[in-house]
């Protein structure tokens, strides 16, 4: 399949776990990928090597995402390498758990930085070199519907946050059939979250189908929206977790 043939990706957040499976599934629909990564700079590398050694293109840049001139930075530098820029994907993300009167005032802000914030100036910068009929995408969380656990008070709003956010960009970009959409993934078995981890079966026992997702299967649902078959859902908050939130 090379759905994406042509196509131009910036990935924030690729180099691990659900982000390093969607900038691969991107690649091998046919997309250039240029993915950030903050601290994993082995693991951006191997990613690179995989892509190109497969005949991809693919382009690492090192961006924290809570810097917003960094992140509009290396947008940037993806246009000028890759010459156009056609698919956002906004994967960066922080979880910061705890009790209301543990939580601080700091972990908060960067909760909103990274989740939140970052999403705003990306979208902002990559429609400046999105041409018509471009595709933003966030990762965001069933958690904007269901926090069933004590101590992710602000985690929840901050993915509560991107529904308004991809309603009201849905009509400032709709003219341009640019369409943006929120994926809301369930628990994936990833290294930050693993399936056979300490609190994995409370976590199972929640989950209609009884197991934790992969993360090819959130990379998959990516590839969906940013293909030509999806031009016609925008404003969406599009959940993907196993009944989770059922």
């Amino acid at each position: 399949m090379t759905t994406l043939q042509g196509k131009i990706a910036f990935v924030q957040g690729g180099s691990r776990g659900i982000g390093a499976a969607i900038v691969k599934r991107l690649a091998k629909e046919g997309a250039a990928v240029a993915f950030t990564y903050v601290s994993s700079a082995a693991k951006a590398e191997e990613l690179l090597n995989q892509i190109q050694q497969q005949g991809g293109r693919a382009l690492a840049i090192q961006a924290d995402s809570a810097d917003a001139e960094a992140l509009q930075s290396a947008i940037q530098q993806a246009v000028a390498t890759f010459g156009a820029l056609d698919i956002l994907v906004n994967n960066a993300g922080v979880l910061a758990m705890a009790p209301l009167d543990q939580l601080t005032l700091e972990d908060f802000d960067r909760t909103l930085e990274i989740n939140v914030r970052s999403v705003f100036v990306a979208s902002q910068e990559a429609a400046k070199h999105m041409g018509d009929g471009g595709r933003i995408i966030n990762i965001g969380s069933t958690n904007a519907d269901r926090m069933p656990f004590a101590g992710g008070a602000a985690y929840a709003m901050s993915k509560s946050a991107l529904v308004g956010l991809v309603k009201g960009l849905a009509r400032d970009l709709g003219p341009r059939q640019i369409t943006v959409n929120n994926v809301q993934p369930g628990p994936v078995d990833t290294d930050m979250n693993p399936a056979d981890g300490d609190f994995a079966e409370v976590m199972k026992s929640m989950i209609a189908v009884g197991r934790y997702g992969k993360d090819d299967e959130i990379a998959g649902f990516v590839a969906y929206l940013a293909g030509p078959e999806a031009g016609y859902i925008t404003g969406a908050s599009l959940t993907i977790d196993g009944g989770f939130g059922a």
